[in-house]
């Protein structure tokens, strides 16, 4: 064999290990989807529009201080093991693996106690209702954010079901049996209550995830001598930790801006119609999971024509899939959101709005995954702070007039124009076009 006919049967070889990856990951994510939207459910029944509206506000919290205080390291971590596995350095990969966990322990530790101070000095403000939840939130942080960084390891050895299913699936599903027992056993169907339900689960998926990744790690990468270059993987992490603090923002900066113009009860009514969201969000999700760290491995390798095709792949297969979910969920919208209980029937438009937002989105292509695998992580965090201000003033100007229905407007224009200036920064930056019309 040729070293070309060598090269594109490797190609060949990483385009179906890719579609293989994103098929498994999907299948788990459309059941994690429907576990999440049981689970939400549940605590939308058992603590009625306006307590639910207090957890969300809370859980929101700990989704943005948890993957923040990973530091971009969650994200780097299957730009540069997978890197240093292909260029034939295993001691680094072992260091980084290694030193990321720490990193990550002691960050997450330092966030929850940096957070019990303020909440020490400002509770007064927040008043009871917030208090007792964030208390316990502060306690689930550090869990939080090593389950974050299990799953980026999984994901440098394109272990995706490892790396998904324990916290999209044992999670969730464990959430429900913490709290239906905390209520038998006769404690009060509460915020406060749902997120010891939260901190129990994460707990035990955590530890059940956690064996089974080092038994794992064991025998693919036997254990041996580490080495570190913490300023290399500080560059390319910082940069990374302000795209993903970014991402988050603009995931939720809608509900956190609701929070303080409007009552829980509309906070409840839209946070609902936000998760229902996930069955089309979790598309371009297992589309990242299994691609992204390919990217890198193909730009290690110096094929370029596989990275290529990956790209193209990726977008044109996410937008399909993507456009398909939200239509599929749009038609179901007015039970599915009956399910919550009475009144939340009236987030059927602003389901509509933000399922549009997120099928423009995934047109764009995998920009985000396409610059912070290849070394452009600077230029994909400042579209991604722009299109976070652009997110927040568009909230703060249309929820005082329209409510929630502002809060969709403001989150689809926000995130399709981020994805649109990610997809013309890969083009300009690294001469790869990622939008779904690339290569006709």
């Amino acid at each position: 064999m040729t070293a070309a006919s060598a090269a594109m049967a490797g190609g060949v070889a990483t385009l179906a290990r890719a579609q293989r990856s994103a098929l498994a990951v999907l299948a788990i994510r459309v059941l994690g989807a429907a576990i999440a939207y049981g689970v939400q459910v549940l605590l939308a029944r058992l603590l009625g529009r306006a307590e639910y509206g207090i957890y969300a506000a809370v859980w929101i919290w700990v989704a943005i201080l948890g993957h923040g205080a990973l530091w971009g390291v969650g994200q780097s971590v299957y730009r540069f093991v997978p890197h240093h596995r292909a260029s034939g350095e295993p001691d680094l990969a072992r260091g980084f693996l290694a030193g990321g966990a720490l990193f990550v322990l002691a960050s997450a530790l330092l966030v929850a106690a940096l957070g019990g101070v303020l909440l020490w000095l400002g509770g007064d403000r927040l008043g009871a209702a917030y208090t007792a939840p964030l208390v316990v939130a502060l306690l689930v942080l550090p869990l939080f954010a090593l389950q974050d960084y299990a799953e980026g390891v999984a994901r440098a050895f394109h272990w995706t079901a490892l790396a998904i299913a324990p916290p999209y699936l044992l999670r969730p599903a464990l959430i429900v049996l913490a709290m239906v027992g905390l209520i038998a056993a006769g404690a009060p169907a509460d915020p406060a209550v749902a997120m010891i339900a939260f901190a129990v689960a994460a707990a035990a998926s955590l530890a059940v995830q956690a064996t089974m990744l080092l038994a794992r790690l064991r025998r693919e990468l036997p254990a041996g001598s580490r080495a570190y270059r913490p300023r290399l993987w500080a560059a390319a992490s910082l940069p990374i930790a302000l795209v993903d603090l970014t991402t988050l923002g603009l995931s939720y900066v809608d509900v956190l801006i609701l929070s303080l113009f409007l009552p829980p009860e509309a906070v409840g009514l839209y946070f609902a119609a936000t998760r229902i969201l996930q069955f089309v969000a979790f598309v371009p999700y297992a589309a990242s999971a299994a691609t992204a760290g390919r990217f890198a491995e193909a730009r290690a390798m110096g094929d370029d024509a596989t990275l290529r095709a990956l790209v193209r792949q990726a977008v044109r297969l996410t937008t399909l899939a993507t456009l398909t979910a939200g239509a599929g969920v749009l038609a179901v919208s007015p039970l599915l959101l009956a399910m919550f209980g009475s009144g939340f029937q009236g987030g059927v438009g602003l389901l509509a709005i933000l399922v549009a937002g997120v099928a423009l989105q995934a047109a764009f292509g995998p920009g985000e995954d396409v610059l912070t695998m290849l070394g452009a992580e600077r230029v994909c965090a400042a579209v991604s702070l722009a299109a976070l201000a652009l997110a927040a003033a568009l909230n703060l100007a249309l929820i005082p007039i329209l409510g929630p229905t502002g809060a969709a407007l403001a989150m689809a224009g926000a995130g399709v124009a981020r994805a649109l200036g990610l997809a013309i920064a890969a083009r300009r930056r690294l001469g790869i076009a990622t939008h779904v019309l690339a290569g006709r």
